[in-house]
Formats: structure tokens, C-alpha cells, sequence
């Protein structure tokens, strides 16, 4: 459990810190904001307490009052107990808080897994899946880069969706997709399982990730389309290579060459970041010998069964039997029960504060 006094203790020494003038911006941003979540949190506490022990004096006083002075003692701890229970809630909100990332754009990569060019063929349906659900909330959807097919599929795609609170619908999508249907190819008519790889990035800020120009390999070359035709005559697709980690972005969207630049060097520090983060929860986890987050590429953590028009998220356990809907953008009955999922995976690794500071 916490301990309040050194909890305390800690938000007192934060703002000790505040008042040195002489403070770097960006530590002063830092022990600001670390200094926030103490005090809303401190402060949630002190009112449970106040509340607790206005509870416990009434509680008191009832045992020793009758007729209508003992009913207004019980009325008035009816409240408090329910004043208690939200007060209590709203803490656990702030132990255990949602995503900071949550209402940002977001960057969707679909890549074709096992399967051939049946998983391109579905990474082309979630693709039209995605855009559709991401319509349906009036968020703008563009595709950054893309491979394809002879069949139509997409060998990989990178999609961006522009936003507020688009990452928090889709950042439980990554992951692996599994797909059970007959293949468009097979003239058998036997069910086939394909698989398709699909990561979710929130797009970030320049503040976020610091990129040195000078790690930058940027080339040029002529954008193309469906096929390997020409959509234009002139070298206005960009690929930007990170010398320092070799990530490599490319964007061929736009006809113009310094769109596309300014595209692709928003994949790129979404693509850093995520990296970085990954390996920052990886370092936790085993610190903490548990696992953190929810975006292990490894886990299959959705089925989708055309015979039976059934749709599994093994996350959840919800299984509905609607995948014709779902396919169309109908996504709302799987996303809805993985934000308490989120919630639960919250408590299970602990609070903002446990393991940091207020842990006895």
C-alpha cells in the first residue's frame, strides 16, 4: 500500500525544487507535472480520510441517539458512504491513469503475415475496416505508403488517422490477426488460416523525439501505384533512413516532394518513439518479472471466422457473430469492452506510484 507520509514528503521536495530559479525549462516542465499528478492525488486522499472520519463520528453518535435524530444520522452516513465509494473511485483513476497518449492521431501499419496472398488480401479488408470504423467518428484517413498485390492485397500499408482520441480506439489493435476462410485461389474450397501483423503508433510532437538532421539519409524517387505504374513524372516520393538505428520510412502519398517529407518524418518519429517506449516497458517488465503493455506482436489476439461469420478477441473473450458487420467498420462491440480490459491490465501491473516512490 502507499505510504502517504512519504508520498507527501516527495510532493514537498518537488516544489522546493519548482521555486530554484535557476531550474532548466525542460526539468521545470518535468517536476511540474510530476508535481500535478502528486497533488491531485494527495488531495483525492485527504478528502477520503475527511470523510472516512466524519463517517466513523456519525456512526458513533447513531449508537447512542433514537427517533428522528438517530434517522438523520443515518441518512447523512448513507451519503457519506456514497460520497466515500466515488471519492475512492476517482482515486483509483489517478493511481492508475489512462494512457497520456490516448488523444492523439494515431499511424496504422497492416502488414501480410503467413498466408501468402490470402494475407494480403485481408490486410486489404482490415484496411478498408479501419477506414470505415475511422469515417464512421468523422477522423480523416489517408494512406502514408503502401505495397501491393496483383490480386488487390497489400503486402504492407502504413495508414495515418487524423484525430482527437483516435489512438485510444486503436491502439488495441496491435498485434497479430488471425483470418479462417476459403482463399479467393483456392478452388477446393477448403478453409486456409492466414495470418496479418498490424502495429498502432500514436503520432507525435517535435518535442516528443529530438531527430539530429544530420543522422538523415533522405533519397527521392518516382512515385508509383497499383501495378508499378507512374502516378507522376517527377521524383516527388521521399525515403528517410535513421542512420543510428536504421529505421527507414517512405511516403508517396502526396505529388508534392516536401509533403511527402514532412509525412514520412512523422512516421519516423512515431516509429522512434514507439521504439523507445517499447524498450523502456520491456526494462520495467522485467524489473518487475511481469509483463507490461498490451502490444506483444507475438499474441494472436483476434480471430476471424468467415464460415461461422464469428469474430473472437482473445483479450477479452467477447465473440460476436457478426463479422460481415465488423468487416464493414462495425466496431464498437469489440473496442468498448477492451477499454475495462485496459482498466484491469492497469490495476494488474500497479499504480503510477507503486515501485517508484509511496511503496512500503
Amino acid at each position: 500500500m502507499l505510504d502517504w507520509i512519504l508520498l507527501q514528503k516527495e510532493y514537498d521536495e518537488l516544489i522546493a525544487k519548482l521555486v530554484d530559479p535557476g531550474l532548466e525549462q525542460r526539468q521545470r516542465a518535468i517536476f511540474q507535472k510530476q508535481a500535478s499528478q502528486y497533488g491531485h492525488v494527495l488531495d483525492a486522499h485527504k478528502q477520503i480520510v475527511a470523510a472516512q472520519s466524519e463517517f466513523d463520528s456519525n456512526k458513533k453518535q447513531l449508537e447512542q441517539e433514537s427517533g428522528e435524530m438517530r434517522q438523520l444520522y443515518e441518512e447523512e452516513n448513507a451519503q457519506l458512504e456514497l460520497k466515500i465509494k466515488q471519492l475512492n473511485r476517482d482515486l483509483e483513476e489517478l493511481l492508475y491513469p489512462a494512457d497520456e497518449r490516448d488523444e492523439r492521431s494515431v499511424f496504422i501499419e497492416i502488414r501480410a503475415g503467413a498466408g501468402g496472398q490470402e494475407a494480403a488480401l485481408f490486410a486489404a479488408d482490415l484496411y478498408r475496416m479501419y477506414q470505415n470504423y475511422a469515417l464512421a467518428k468523422n477522423w480523416e484517413t489517408s494512406v502514408v505508403d503502401c505495397s501491393t498485390t496483383d490480386l488487390g492485397g497489400f503486402k504492407e500499408l502504413v495508414m495515418h488517422i487524423k484525430g482527437k482520441r483516435a489512438f485510444k480506439h486503436f491502439k488495441f489493435e496491435s498485434g497479430v490477426h488471425r483470418v479462417q476462410r476459403v482463399p479467393k485461389t483456392e478452388t477446393a474450397g477448403r478453409v486456409h488460416t492466414s495470418t496479418v501483423t498490424v502495429a498502432v503508433m500514436p503520432e507525435v510532437d517535435d518535442v516528443d523525439v529530438q531527430i539530429n538532421p544530420s543522422d538523415l539519409r533522405i533519397d527521392t524517387y518516382r512515385s508509383s501505384g497499383a501495378g508499378g505504374q507512374h502516378v507522376n513524372t517527377t521524383d516527388s516520393a521521399i525515403r528517410i533512413t535513421h542512420i543510428p538505428t536504421g529505421v527507414v520510412v517512405t511516403c508517396q502519398d502526396e505529388r508534392s516532394q516536401t509533403k511527402n517529407k514532412a509525412k514520412a518524418m512523422k512516421v519516423l518519429q512515431a516509429r522512434i518513439y514507439e521504439a523507445e517506449r517499447a524498450k523502456h516497458e520491456a526494462q520495467e517488465s522485467a524489473a518487475r518479472k511481469q509483463q507490461v503493455g498490451t502490444g506483444d506482436r507475438a499474441e494472436k489476439i483476434r480471430t476471424y471466422n468467415f464460415p461461422q461469420n464469428r469474430v473472437s478477441d482473445h483479450r477479452t473473450e467477447v465473440t460476436l457473430k457478426k463479422l460481415d458487420l465488423v468487416m464493414q467498420g462495425d466496431l464498437e462491440d469489440l473496442i468498448e469492452p477492451l477499454f475495462e480490459w485496459d482498466i484491469q491490465q492497469r490495476r494488474s501491473r500497479g499504480s503510477l506510484f507503486i515501485g517508484q516512490i509511496g511503496n512500503k
